[in-house]
C-alpha cells in the first residue's frame, strides 16, 4: 500500500520540453523520454501567450494520473531578460519588451512600432520626441510654440498657410490691405 502511494506521489509533478502546442493544449516530452499529449495550459487572467517549441514546461498531474495533466508554468531561458532585483518585464523572442525598471522608469521597446488604438492619448507631464513628428490630424496649442531653451520657434523649409494668418492679433495673410493716399508715401496700418 505504501509503495502504491509513493508511486502516485512521484507522478504528481514533472518537467519536460514542449514539442507541440496549441491555443490551450501542449504536448510535452518529459525527462524520462515519455511523450505526454493533451496537457492543459494554464494562463493567469489578463495574460495570454503562445510559447515556442522547445520551451520548458512544469507539469502537475492531479492524483498522479498521467492521463490528465496541467502545464502550470512554461518558461524559456533562451529569451530570458537580464533584470535587476525587483524589476519586472513582459517580453517576447524578438526583443520587444515592456520593462518596469528601478527608479520609476518604464521602458518600452518595439522593433517596428507601437500602436495605441485609443480615442485620447494623454500625458500629465512633458513629452520628448527624439525623432520626427508627423501629425495626420489638426494640431492645436494652448501654450504656443518655442524653440530650444525658450528661444523663438524656428521653421525650416517654409510655411504653407491656407486661410488667415495672424501675428500679435493682426491679420498678416493675403487678405489684409494697406491704403496710401499718394504714391511713395507711407501706407496706413492694416485695415
Amino acid at each position: 500500500m505504501m509503495r502504491q502511494i509513493w508511486n502516485r506521489v512521484q507522478l504528481l509533478c514533472a518537467q519536460g520540453v514542449v514539442t507541440l502546442l496549441g491555443a490551450d493544449k501542449v504536448q510535452v516530452r518529459v525527462l524520462d523520454g515519455e511523450t505526454l499529449g493533451n496537457i492543459d495550459r494554464a494562463e493567469p487572467y489578463g495574460f495570454s501567450y503562445r510559447p515556442k517549441g522547445g520551451s520548458r514546461a512544469y507539469l502537475f498531474f492531479p492524483a498522479g494520473d498521467r492521463s490528465h495533466g496541467v502545464a502550470l508554468v512554461i518558461g524559456d531561458k533562451r529569451y530570458q531578460m537580464d533584470l535587476q532585483e525587483g524589476e519586472v518585464a513582459l517580453h517576447d523572442d524578438e526583443g520587444n519588451h515592456v520593462l518596469l525598471k528601478r527608479g520609476g522608469v518604464i521602458e518600452v521597446k518595439a522593433t517596428t512600432k507601437v500602436i495605441a488604438a485609443t480615442p485620447l492619448f494623454e500625458t500629465t507631464g512633458d513629452a520628448l520626441i527624439g525623432g520626427n513628428l508627423t501629425v495626420s490630424g489638426v494640431t492645436a496649442s494652448a501654450g504656443g510654440y518655442t524653440g530650444a531653451d525658450g528661444a523663438a520657434a524656428a521653421m525650416q523649409g517654409g510655411l504653407d498657410v491656407t486661410g488667415t494668418l495672424t501675428a500679435n492679433g493682426v491679420d498678416v495673410s493675403d487678405a489684409h490691405t494697406h491704403t496710401s493716399s499718394t504714391p511713395g508715401t507711407p501706407t496706413s496700418g492694416v485695415n
